[in-house]
């Protein structure tokens, strides 16, 4: 079969003949008809993300991916060959960018018939990292003010339209054709940060979702009020940075949790909630793919098909 792997850390990653893995016991086999770039691929193939996951090498890439099951292990009853599924690999084994994938049964929820195979692949890490740093970790509530940084990526777009269903006033922080895109999943207010400082024009906020870091990151402080809750994905926040200015102050990770995405899904089927692609490209085109996945730029998520 075809598969996006790396070999050692810091390869680029190859399409390469590779061989069908074997279905254990609890398992099952998927025949990936997309898979879904993450951030947290780009950390796989640097080899940071060996602070967070045990990584056997040699390793194929994305984490997020759906398909059909083609066959199941002893033990699964809960899914049969032909059905429809949407799975969240654990970072340190193989995952979706591969004609076939072997996950824990547990790592599989159903793709609903509203939902294309990319629109599934597109939702696990993204969607359940928005949601969680959001209600989880920031415990953001109805009438509450938002401020997200990065509102037209990947975790950013659900981030807009899971606040704003939640009933609070979203501020977006975008550029270039993500303004408007911010705008259309729901953000009350959009700053064009290339154009304007946002500290010039937000003040009071409850909440801040940084995904993105840096300066930004460190500069949010100061438009917050007094006891409210930054939640980062991009770095580690300044806990004494936090604490002059009152607030508190987290990073999140987003770990695999099926019954949680079995039920995130289901919301966003549910309120018609957009799950936007930046792109969709054929397995042969996968550098471009990895291109525009590390060149930070999009805008929703990138997809892999593979059939």
């Amino acid at each position: 079969m075809r598969a996006v792997r790396i070999h050692r850390f810091n390869d680029t990653p190859r399409i390469e003949d590779a061989p069908t893995p074997n279905v254990e016991t609890g398992e099952v086999l998927v025949r990936v008809q997309a898979a879904a770039l993450n951030p947290l691929d780009a950390l796989v193939v640097s080899g940071f993300a060996q602070h967070f996951f045990d990584i056997k090498l040699p390793i194929t890439l994305a984490t997020d991916f759906a398909g059909v099951v083609e066959r199941v292990g002893l033990g699964v009853t809960q899914w049969k060959a032909g059905d429809r599924v949407i799975a969240w690999a654990d970072a340190g084994v193989s995952g979706g960018l591969a004609d076939f994938a072997v996950v824990p049964a547990s790592a599989c929820v159903a793709l609903p018939d509203a939902l294309s195979a990319a629109q599934g692949s597109a939702i696990p890490t993204a969607g359940i990292t928005a949601w969680h740093a959001l209600f989880s970790s920031a415990k953001l509530k109805a009438g509450e003010t938002v401020l997200i940084h990065g509102a037209a990526g990947g975790v950013g777009g659900f981030a807009v339209q899971f606040a704003h269903m939640a009933g609070a006033r979203v501020i977006a922080t975008a550029s270039g054709d993500g303004l408007a895109l911010a705008r259309d999943l729901g953000a009350d207010e959009v700053i064009d940060y290339q154009a304007r400082d946002f500290t010039a024009a937000v003040s009071g906020v409850d909440v801040v979702l940084d995904l993105v870091g840096g300066e930004t990151q460190i500069r949010s402080y100061s438009v917050m009020r007094p006891g409210g809750r930054l939640v980062s994905t991009a770095m580690p926040p300044d806990e004494a940075l936090a604490k002059a200015h009152g607030v508190e102050a987290t990073i999140f990770y987003a770990k695999p949790y099926a019954d949680r995405l079995g039920d995130l899904v289901a919301t966003i089927v549910d309120n018609g909630l957009m799950v936007v692609i930046d792109s969709q490209v054929p397995m042969d085109a996968f550098d471009e793919a990895w291109a525009r996945q590390t060149s930070g730029r999009a805008r929703g998520k990138i997809v892999v098909s593979l059939s």
